[in-house]
């Protein structure tokens, strides 16, 4: 189940992680303060929707401050 194939709807934390370049460990945190995109539990694990990770990361990139200038 820790395996995902690329094709999948659904990331694992530790795919999350990996897109974001931190630990799952943080992303764990990230969740618990409600500042990561919404997961569902299955099992033991947590699987984030992959299009809802899309537009969470589009939205926080647009909202940063120094958004503007990278697209310049």
């Amino acid at each position: 189940m820790s395996e995902t194939s690329t094709a999948s709807r659904y990331i694992t934390t530790k795919e999350l992680a990996a897109i974001l370049r931190t630990t799952p460990n943080a992303v764990r945190i990230m969740r618990h303060r409600r500042q990561a995109p919404v997961g569902v539990r299955r099992g033991k694990e947590v699987l984030y929707d992959r299009r809802a990770v899309d537009r969470w990361v589009a939205a926080k990139t647009a909202a940063h401050p120094l958004a503007p200038r990278a697209t310049r």
